[in-house]
Parts: structure tokens; sequence; C-alpha cells
């Protein structure tokens, strides 16, 4: 990371409007976050009918917002729909970007949004796949670009993480930082650039032997969903691996629980699978999940889901001695 303008203050910590650049289902989620916030949002979408499904979007979104509890000033009134990036980032003090996972749009909007955007303002994206590094070669300031990935959907779950690329100021991530804390989440900062980021990566070693166990005949779909859901992602939820380690050791922690256990971890570990989405595992995987759904309504999921998210989290935020 260059260190040459490493100061935090060189770059805005005050922000009064965000500009949202892609507004699908993660670009939507931003909106209505920022919105509940109190900030005003100017976005902006190439897609037939963007700025009307955001609005749609954002309403369906009001109602669990107003659970969470809104921000003074919140409201969908402070949404402005623009034609293009340019506009979009002009005035904004803060810039989130959604696109499509393909580097070359990733390059075009960001020259765009470099050209149009104060000096001074973050250029943030959400990408699940692309480094900083790769992208802010497009830009004639590649210091202000940083990773700001968040996990879907953004304006219920409070995980974002953060990382600089290889030209990326240490002044543009502490605003990063800044920023999405002051959003009401949880940024981590992430050290190296990795396929995947850190979250995404934990997610798919889970999902590796998961479907292993699919492929091989041990489990079906549905019961490998019930053992993570009834089981140790009830507990997952609550905080981390490390942590849950150490609390499992008793009153000698986590060093005793490597030494108790460790032997077996690593037993595991020899004997995990190395499987491949072969269409044969993947036809096994659709239709076990279809069996395991058994006709239940998708919407109906999707509400009970945000509506445990939002219970969750405000637990969570009750219990201060949990990291």
């Amino acid at each position: 990371m260059n260190h040459a303008s490493g100061q935090a203050g060189a770059y805005r910590t005050v922000i009064g409007r965000v500009a949202v650049i892609g507004t699908g289902v993660i670009g939507a989620s931003w909106v209505s976050q920022c919105l509940a916030r109190g900030l005003a949002v100017v976005a902006t979408d190439p897609a037939p009918g963007a700025e009307a499904a955001l609005r749609e979007t954002v309403a369906r979104h009001w109602p669990i917002l107003e659970q969470i509890g809104l921000s003074p000033g919140a409201s969908p009134e402070r949404l402005t729909f623009v034609a293009g990036p340019e506009e979009a980032a002009a005035d904004a003090d803060f810039v989130q970007e959604n696109g499509p996972e393909r580097l070359e749009i990733k390059h075009e909007t960001f020259a765009r949004l470099d050209a149009a955007a104060a000096p001074d303002v973050v250029l943030a994206t959400s990408s699940s796949g692309l480094t900083p590094s790769a992208i802010q070669t497009a830009c004639r300031h590649p210091g202000r670009v940083v990773l700001g990935h968040p996990f879907n959907p953004p304006h219920l779950v409070p995980l974002v993480e953060v990382l600089g690329g290889e030209k990326t100021d240490e002044g543009a991530v502490a605003a990063a930082m800044a920023f999405y804390q002051n959003l009401g989440k949880r940024p981590i900062r992430l050290r190296r650039e990795l396929v995947g980021h850190v979250a995404n990566r934990l997610q798919a070693a889970l999902w590796r032997e998961a479907f292993h166990l699919v492929g091989t005949g041990a489990a079906t779909v549905a019961d490998i969903d019930a053992a993570i859901a009834h089981g140790p992602g009830l507990r997952w939820a609550l905080m981390g691996p490390c942590l849950l380690n150490h609390l499992s050791g008793g009153s000698k922690g986590l060093a005793h629980t490597l030494d108790h256990l460790g032997p077996l971890m690593e037993a595991m570990w020899a004997d995990l699978g190395d499987p491949r989405l072969t269409p044969e595992l993947k036809a096994t995987l659709v239709e076990g999940l279809e069996q395991a759904l058994d006709g239940r309504d998708r919407d109906a999921m999707v509400a009970q889901r945000d509506r445990l998210l939002v219970d969750l989290v405000r637990h969570k935020r009750e219990a201060p001695d949990l990291p």
C-alpha cells in the first residue's frame, strides 16, 4: 500500500451525500442503508427501468429499516436518480460502486468516477472477486480506490470488508472504515488481497465440504442445511471460530482446546473432500434443495429471514461483552 499521502484527514470523513453506482440487489441495499442513516443519495444505473425498480426496492426495505431505527433526516425522498456516473459523483462525499464483476467495465466506470469526483472523495467498490489493485489502474488518482465489500443484504448484515490496493493511500482506508462504522456497519480491515477476500473464503471452505458430503451420499441437502442451521450456525451468529474454541476450552481456553482436539482436527482436515461441481453434482444439489423446500414460499422465507436478522443484530448490539 502506498503511504505517500497517508494522513487520514486527506479524505472526507464528514459524509452528507453518497453516490451509489449500480442499483441491482447490492446497490439498492446500499441505497436503503444510506437513506436510513439520514444521508442524501444520488444513484445511477444504465438498466432500463432502473429508477422505478430502485424506488420500489427502497419502499420494500423501509418498514424493516424503521424497525431497526432511522436516523434524523432519514427519508426515501432524499434519493435522486441521475443519468450517469459523472453526474452522480460530481457532488458526492463518498462513492460506492456496485457494477458487474468484469474488469473492463470496472475500468471504464472508475475512470469516469475518478474524473468527476473531487480528489478528496473515496471511491469504493463492492466487488466480490476483483481486487482494488486491479481496478485502480484505470484512475489518475488511484490512492483513493478501496474495496468496501458488503454481505448480502447490506442494509441488514453489518459486515463490510475494507481493503486498499497497491497504490491506495492509508488515509482512504481510514476514511472508508470511518464511513462504514458511521453507517452502523461492522467493518474489518483486510491486510492482503486474496481471491474472494476473507469471509467468502471461509464460506467456500464450508461449501466445499458440504457439497462433497452430498456428492458422496454421506448426507442429504436437507441434512447438511439442518446440521448448520440448527447446530454450529447458531453459535457462529454470536461469535467467531477462534473465540468459540477458546470458550470450549473452559478455564484453560484456546490452548486447551488446541491441545485436546488438535489431533482430531488434523484427522478431519486430512479426510476433507476435494469435490468438483460436475453436472451430476449440480443436479443432485438442485434436486435435493427442491425436495428440502417442499414447496415453501420464497418470499415468505426472505421476509422471515430478514425479521430474524433484525432481531439478532439488535440483540448482538445489546451484548457489549461479545466482540
